[in-house]
């Protein structure tokens, strides 16, 4: 029996996969127009603002819910495409794949439109003017500039264009890993602005509404993905079903962690029962609980009827249109939470570094307070824990299997872990955005002293030893696709000597002399953008100089030592800019902290350029160190290698050498006889 003859006999109707798609975008906008209609008044009221109009009114709640339904759409089908169905041998999309590809360009084109379109409603909703007014498209696109978030919409639209645009051709499964990066780039402006990213917190609030965008868009995204590849009766929908299962499980538990933190941040407990806001956030978790129910469900009935029957599709497309429908109820719910004022802080008057930057400062960084004073970083701290326990977890699975791994790699690995922690989540992290003297602490040990440890542990090699290989004839999986990424073009590139040294070196003059750091200083996710750009140069050139693990360009240990010596100059050169540059950098920022304890900001930023200088000392002894021992092994290996051809072939080469010089000496002889 063929797939559509088995939907039928199950009684699931083939519908139109775009009607389903339509349907749940229509139910989100619908449910967060008619919610946000409600809070309307007190909306109105908490920002003092005209009403704006009933076409933005309901229109931009609408539009909001119903384009985060495109963009996760886009999101889950370059996943879909990417990750959850094999491409052909030779590189190409399948059938599936390359419909999935489709969807999700058509989704982002959709997404693109609907961004642009609240770039408008949004400068109508902040002005309080309704669209009628005589704005045009060109000065609506000017004025968003100055709004926040209009310009965040503005940025999403732009980049979602582009999505759109480079999809659109795209036929080789290499290209599909990049579009889903890019899908998830689109939710970035939204999740760095808005009422998360100010206030008292907001730098926990911003963190975890990113990873609740993120995941939440992995989640929903690949769910419909799949409900669609079912519907049509796609081949490897056992394959794709398993594989999104085990994602959908992770996405879960880190959208009800990510979700509680920013709850907790913006209302207190008892808010959750005596304000409208607190309320729908309760409906925002039954939500959540339902769909984990769900998914359980989904584990057990229709993963397991696809493993017996790979044909028996009907119990997984159920439950999946059932979680569509809640996943359009939950955006629809977020997008009117957004709309509505949150209840009033426990602090009425905050400070302004807990307005500026998030939470207090006790006074200036002593000892113990560098070390004690900790504040978690969700992004960084989180990744620390989570690169540890992977990790671990490989070399726990080479164990049992009876395989060896060096515990100075482990070692390296859990120390790099340890110094991230430490350098954002300790009183580092804490004074990094006040001070350009711990920003510079913190940048020397994320893009030297991190990176270098991390790449000591040798995670590549570890993961191509600990994942199982695909069979034959069987699709490629995380090693595959680990071995493709290894291999690609974009490595090949980024691998260059010259191009690893230029991110890694040029980007320190760009950011601080070029200007950006000075325009970004006050700016939450113009920091997290800095760090890991710190984390990914330095990780980038430590991998191309003293990498352990394989690289599209191996250099020789001699070339490696050139590199580090090459790079040095222009690293203490930079040091010694920073320290006779006569301007502060970010000094309107540092001076609106109004810190009584902190004002020498040019004393400061001459200490910070001290340390940029003299930081690359230990990195340097650890680097040739590392060279050493390298070139030892190598040398070591070569000798063995060559004492072992010796022993096979009875020393022939030796032999050979030996009669030559007889030979010569032969001649000689007879010469001089």
């Amino acid at each position: 029996m063929t797939s559509p003859d088995r939907l039928a006999a199950s009684g699931v109707r083939s519908a139109p996969v775009w009607s389903v798609l339509y349907g749940v975008a229509l139910l989100a906008g619908v449910t967060a127009a008619a919610l946000a209609a409600l809070a309307l008044a007190d909306a109105l009221t908490a920002t003092g603002l005209p009403d704006p109009g009933a076409v933005t009114n309901y229109g931009l709640p609408f539009v909001k819910a119903a384009g985060e339904i495109a963009a996760v759409t886009a999101t889950g089908s370059f996943l879909f495409a990417a990750f959850m169905v094999p491409p052909q041998r030779n590189g190409v999309l399948d059938a599936a794949g390359y419909r999935a590809l489709r969807m999700g360009t058509v989704a982002s084109g959709m997404w693109a439109v609907c961004a642009v379109l609240m770039v408008a409603l949004t400068v109508s909703d902040v002005s309080g003017q309704p669209l009628s007014t005589r704005l045009g498209p060109a000065d609506i696109w000017s004025v968003a500039g100055l709004i926040d978030v209009a310009g965040a919409w503005r940025w999403t639209a732009l980049f979602a264009f582009a999505v759109t645009v480079v999809s659109a051709p795209v036929l080789r499964w290499s290209w599909t890993p990049v579009l889903f990066i890019g899908s998830l780039v689109t939710l970035l402006p939204l999740a760095l602005t808005g009422h998360s990213s100010s206030g008292g917190s907001h730098d926990l609030a911003t963190n975890s509404l990113l990873i609740h965008l993120v995941v939440g868009a992995v989640w929903a995204g690949g769910l419909l993905a799949l409900l669609v590849h079912a519907l049509r009766g796609g081949e490897h929908a056992d394959l794709a079903a398993r594989r999104f299962s085990a994602v959908a499980l992770w996405c879960f538990v880190a959208m009800a962690l990510s979700g509680v933190i920013n709850a907790l941040v913006r209302i207190r407990p008892e808010d959750l029962v005596h304000s409208g806001y607190g309320r729908l956030i309760v409906v925002k978790a039954a939500a959540l609980g339902v769909l984990g129910y769900l998914g359980w469900r989904q584990r057990r009935r229709g993963v397991a009827a696809l493993q017996e029957d790979a044909g028996n599709s009907g119990p997984l497309i159920r439950l999946a249109l059932v979680e569509a429908v809640i996943f359009g109820l939950t955006f629809g719910v977020a997008v009117a939470l957004g709309r509505m004022p949150p209840p009033p802080p426990q602090n009425l008057n905050p400070s302004i570094p807990a307005v500026e930057i998030g939470y207090d400062l006790a006074g200036p960084p002593t000892v113990a307070r560098v070390l004690f004073d900790w504040r978690f970083d969700l992004l960084f701290g989180t990744a620390a824990l989570v690169f540890a326990l992977v990790y671990l977890a490989a070399v726990y699975r080479l164990r049992r299997r009876g395989d060896a791994w060096p515990v100075g790699r482990t070692v390296a690995w859990l120390l790099g872990c340890f110094a991230l922690l430490v350098t954002t989540s300790s009183g580092i992290g804490r004074y990094m955005p006040a001070m350009f003297s711990m920003h510079m602490i913190a940048h020397m040990l994320l893009s030297m002293l991190v990176p270098i440890l991390l790449v000591l542990g040798a995670p590549v090699t570890l993961a191509l030893r600990a994942l199982p290989a695909a069979a034959r004839d069987q699709p490629p999986g995380p090693r595959e696709w680990l071995l493709a990424a290894l291999h690609s073009r974009v490595s090949k590139v980024l691998t260059n000597p010259f191009i690893a040294t230029a991110l890694f070196v040029v980007g320190f003059y760009g950011l601080y002399f070029g200007g950006i750091f000075d325009a970004t200083a006050g700016s939450h996710g113009a920091h997290v953008a800095m760090n890991l750009h710190f984390l990914l140069s330095g990780y980038l050139f430590y991998w191309v100089v003293i990498g352990v693990d394989p690289t599209p360009r191996p250099l020789p240990p001699l070339a490696k030592l050139g590199v580090v010596f090459a790079s040095l100059p222009l690293h203490a050169f930079f040091g010694v800019v920073l320290m006779g540059t006569p301007t502060v950098m970010g000094e309107d920022f540092y001076r609106s902290l109004q810190l009584d304890w902190h004002t020498d900001l040019l004393g400061d930023q001459r200490l910070g350029g001290g340390i940029a200088w003299a930081a690359g000392e230990i990195p340097l002894v650890v680097v040739l160190v590392a060279l050493f021992i390298q070139w030892r092994r190598a040398d070591q290996r070569i000798a063995t290698r060559l004492d072992r051809a010796a022993d096979r072939d009875d020393d022939a080469d030796l032999a050979a050498y030996n009669r030559m010089l007889a030979e010569l000496a032969r001649r000689e002889s007879h010469r001089g006889g």
